[in-house]
């Protein structure tokens, strides 16, 4: 079968706290003068590293990992936006991409002008687009503001169109990354199909994703990567599982020193963990038994109005629950000066079915403005016996497992039948 993408030892290197010298520049002198941040340590940092890939004409893959596995740098050097360190990467045709939120739109030009450009940069024709341009707009559902420029667009409608733009235009490789989770849950069934008619189609797509059920649906192989590398390369079931479920995700902690902590401006995030109530830091819980997510972080700025959310998603990606600090009556009321910080949300026990489930953890400030998001950073398992069960052994579906209360009464048939020609008496 012929290879629509061919990648061979391909490596991404990044030099951390370097610029090209500007010697005897006055922006050079004006900066060493007035500046007053400390200066970045450099270094390197493989982003990629010994990545060797084949890619089959007509085939859906899923790419899967964590946040800073390496997805987003290996489609920019697919999309031709970053070259890559080392290693060769060839693609068998056309290219189109949906990277980011708005990429190849010009904020001044409206949706109208936007659509030719984007089109044109994709490879098409003047005639070609026309050709296709009133069902790219209906797709997008945006033909009231085509006019408009589209730096007036949310970000939702960012997305429609953009994505409208590159599947219409009938790309040989489609390369969508997790931008899709902008758009409404009507729009992403939209993309998904029309995905999956692409690939129908012989079209091959290569698809990042956290929604795991999108995946699993949609792709005929995955891809997990971490830390720059493959990790797993087999069925969507069994990269999920692994991806879910490994052994090194069920700790019951991920720290991190301060240095490599994820951050941003307001919070620097130091460990994640799962805590029973007797203070033991577990990977496993029983069904019956409640457990605590630990967030432990760092307030980087004064006094911010700082939140957390929690959101448990199961081994097929789908989220259980969300959880927001907000719940806190106390919440609003606290000030929080730089320092370090635990917050715990507890899950009760006999709620959630025998299951592995992913953590995310997202921080945000005032107004729920997102600050921080760390995606499936940690994984608990849920194990039986589940009391919801009873003595029940065979498949029991559903996310959760709740014990809900039941009461049964015995009636006799003339009972029965006496309840019944009254309410047909009274119809």
């Amino acid at each position: 079968m012929t290879s629509a993408v061919s990648i061979e030892g391909l490596g991404k290197m990044y030099r951390l706290g370097q610029r090209r010298d500007v010697h005897g520049s006055l922006r050079d002198a004006w900066e060493r003068l007035w500046s007053s941040k400390t200066p970045v340590p450099s270094g390197e940092f493989w982003a990629l590293r010994d990545v060797s890939l084949e890619v089959a004409e007509g085939e859906v893959l899923g790419l899967i990992g964590r946040n800073g596995a390496g997805k987003s740098t290996l489609l920019k050097i697919l999309s031709r936006i970053t070259p890559p360190t080392v290693g060769v990467a060839r693609i068998r045709g056309s290219v189109g991409s949906l990277l980011e939120v708005g990429a190849g739109f010009h904020p001044e030009l409206t949706g109208r002008e936007n659509v030719y450009m984007n089109g044109s940069i994709l490879g098409m024709s003047r005639i070609q687009i026309r050709e296709r341009f009133d069902e790219i707009v209906d797709f997008a559902g945006v033909e009231q503001f085509l006019d408009t420029p589209v730096k007036r667009y949310s970000s939702g409608m960012y997305v429609r169109l953009a994505f409208a733009v590159a599947a219409h235009l009938e790309p040989d490789v489609l390369i969508v990354d997790e931008v899709l989770a902008v758009g409404d849950a009507a729009f992403q069934k939209k993309c998904l199909s029309k995905m999956d008619d692409a690939s129908r189609g012989g079209r091959t797509v290569l698809f990042v994703s956290h929604n795991m059920a999108a995946v699993q649906s949609l792709c005929s192989r995955a891809v997990l990567l971490e830390r720059g590398g493959i990790v797993v390369d087999g069925s969507p079931s069994e990269v999920i599982h692994q991806y879910m479920g490994g052994q090194s995700a069920l700790s019951g902690e991920h720290a991190w020193d301060l240095e490599g902590a994820p951050r941003s401006g307001l919070i620097a995030l130091r460990a994640v963990r799962v805590r029973l109530g007797s203070g033991a830091v577990v990977g496993a819980v029983a069904c019956s038994e409640a457990f605590g997510v630990e967030l432990e972080f760092d307030i980087l700025q004064s006094d911010p109005r700082i939140g957390m959310t929690i959101v448990l998603r199961n081994s097929e990606g789908v989220p259980v629950f969300t959880s927001l600090s907000s719940a806190d009556p106390e919440w609003p009321l606290v000030s929080r000066p730089v320092g370090l910080y635990r917050s715990t949300c507890w899950v009760c026990g006999n709620l959630l079915a025998e299951e592995t489930y992913s953590i995310s953890v997202v921080f945000w400030s005032d107004n729920y403005q997102l600050s921080l998001s760390e995606q499936d950073v940690l994984s608990v398992s849920v194990e039986g016996p589940c009391r919801a069960r009873g003595d029940y052994m065979g498949r029991f579906d559903g996310v959760v497992a709740p014990v809900l209360s039941w009461a049964t009464s015995a009636h006799t048939i003339d009972d029965r039948c006496v309840s019944g020609e009254d309410t047909a008496t009274q119809g």
